[in-house]
Parts: structure tokens; sequence; C-alpha cells
């Protein structure tokens, strides 16, 4: 159902970066068509005049917020992050007045968005979940839903980039695809991406070299024992997702980028934590995984990039990223 609208918000952008004259901000650009198509999915089609500039500052601060030292006090990063759920509570609030205003004037809404089904779901006993609970939901899908699928697609383009026989590779096998493709058939669809077995796996690889969710927390139900040290009840673990991705123990060479590693790779539990796991494991890891296959798709067959500053340092907070925000020219393939 989302495979259209994703495609058309990358085609565009694609467009866009390769005709300016100027180096654009690949991370920038791509955390405003991930948060386009969250937002569509969660409040539909033309439904939100957002001002996506604002709201990119706000989830900024409360991405940086969330994974600072708890200070409130202004100056420091947590208060303003404090400070921006404040104001994103507003906005959000004010959508969810509006999406009630309409459902009032016009009774029953026959294309129903995500929000509609927040609003209507009820538990065994009709309890529906108050605005509050309504909006702390929005709030964390919003900000989860496009923040990793942004940094993901930048690090999969960068790394092909920098390994031109794995582009190669991954170019063929998309073009392959496409000689297969019907002729009434326009645009990508959910089959062929599942075709890709060779760019899942640079997804996954991707996913394993950057663990974008940097860690895990957890809290022991019991004493337990592990590998002869005693976690007693009620502390606090955190278990390190890059730790795991770079283990040796886990992955032969893992600071090397190699998607083929995972062809016949036999599957250890708790080895691969892009998501989390259990019953906390993230919601969104598919459509994560979907904006990305989607992306690379069209940036192997149509277009190519140059790093403005390749060797520009990598900060890590809130998630790993080059502190130029990755520029970069695109230019399109004829």
């Amino acid at each position: 159902m989302y495979v259209p609208g994703i495609e058309e918000n990358i085609v565009a952008s694609l467009e866009e970066w390769s005709s300016s004259d100027q180096p654009v901000e690949f991370l920038t650009g791509m955390k405003k068509v991930t948060f386009k198509i969250i937002t569509n999915i969660f409040f539909g089609l033309d439904q939100v005049d957002f001002n996506f500039k604002t709201m990119e500052i706000l989830y900024g601060d409360l991405a940086r917020g969330m994974k600072s030292a708890p200070i409130n006090f202004p100056g420091f990063t947590f208060h303003r992050g404090v400070k921006a759920r404040r104001e994103l509570v507003k906005i959000l609030q004010a959508i969810v007045d509006e999406r009630k205003a309409l459902k009032g004037r016009n009774g029953s809404i026959t294309r129903k968005n995500m929000l509609d089904m927040l609003m209507e779901v009820e538990d065994e006993d009709k309890r529906k979940l108050e605005d509050e609970d309504i909006i702390d939901i929005l709030l964390m899908y919003l900000l989860a839903g496009h923040e990793t699928s942004a940094h993901g697609t930048m690090w999969a383009a960068l790394y092909l980039h920098e390994h031109p026989d794995i582009l190669q590779k991954a170019k063929e096998e998309q073009e392959e695809i496409i000689s297969r493709r019907p002729a009434t058939q326009s645009g990508l669809i959910l089959k062929e991406i599942r075709q890709s077995q060779y760019l899942t796996r640079v997804v996954d690889e991707t996913l394993r070299r950057i663990s974008l969710s940097f860690a895990v927390f957890r809290e022991a139900k019991a004493d337990v024992n592990v590998n002869g040290y005693l976690i007693p009840k009620g502390w606090k673990v955190m278990v390190s997702s890059r730790a795991v991705h770079m283990d040796p123990e886990n992955y032969l060479d893992p600071k090397k980028f190699d998607p083929s590693r995972w062809e016949n790779i036999k599957a250890k539990a708790g080895a691969f934590l892009p998501f989390g796991a259990g019953s906390r494991f993230c919601p969104g890891s598919d459509l994560a995984k979907l904006e990305i296959s989607i992306f690379l798709h069209q940036f192997l067959l149509h277009y190519k990039l140059e790093r403005v500053n390749p060797k520009s340092p990598v900060s890590h907070l809130p998630l790993p990223h080059p502190s130029d925000n990755c520029l970069v020219r695109f230019e399109k393939l004829h």
C-alpha cells in the first residue's frame, strides 16, 4: 500500500537534488523525505500543513535530549529536549483536535489513516485511548519513523559509493529485475523488492556495520548468571548493539563492509540487533528497510554521488553521521 507513495517521494527528491547547482546535505534531505513518508502514513495525504523546518529542529533537539545527561536547566541539551517535547505536544494536540472536528462534521471517514485508527481503537472494556496516550504514540513514532530510516539510507548509499564492486553487483540485480517487468507496470512493487536478495544483504550489512540503535536496556526480573557473572534481581542491564555487531566472535572481520557474509549465515540469537529484540522489537523495522531499499533501487539505476568532504569526521549522537551532514553532489546518469 505504501510503496508507490514512498517511491514517488524519493524520485522527486533525487531529481531535485541532482538539479541543484549547490551541494546538498544528504542526511538533512533524507530526514525531510522520511518525515513526509511517516506523516503521510499517520495523517494521510495533504491532511496536515507541516512546517517541516520547525519540526526538524524540534525533533533534533528531542533526539539529542533523550540521549543526554538529565540536567533540566537552561543551556543544557536535556533542557532543550524537554522544551522541544512541549512544543511538539502542542502541534500534535492541534492535529488531533482538527481530526476530531473533521470527523464531527463529516461523520464516518472512508479512507482512514493511522491517527483515525488510534482514535477509534477500543480495549475489551470498550475504553478508547485518551488524547495524551495518542499524542505520546505519535510523538514516539514520528521520531523513530524518520530518524533511523534517514540515517540508514544515507549510510547504505555511502557504503555502496565507497565499494564500487558491491555497487555494481547491486545495480546488476536491479537491472535484471527491471528487465523482467511487464510493459504495463509503471513503478516498483513489493514483489520486486522481495526478489532483491543481494540488495537485502546490503541493507542488513549497513544496519550491522553502523549500529543505528546504540543499545537496548533491560531490568533483571530475577537473579541470573551470565558467563559466570551474577546479575542481581532489579539491576539494570545495557546491551551495546555496536559491541555485538563488531564482535569477531559473531562476525569475521567485522570492520569490513561485506554483504556476502549474509548469504549462508547461520542465525545466532542476540547477534543482530539493529531494531532491538524480544517484546520491544521495533514495529517499524520492515518500513525502515522498505524505505532504504526503494531509495537504493532508484539510486543504483539512475544516479551517482560525490562527497564534498570525504574525510568529514563522524559524530555519534544522537545517531552516527558525518559532521557535515554528508554534503554531496548527486549526478543523474544518462
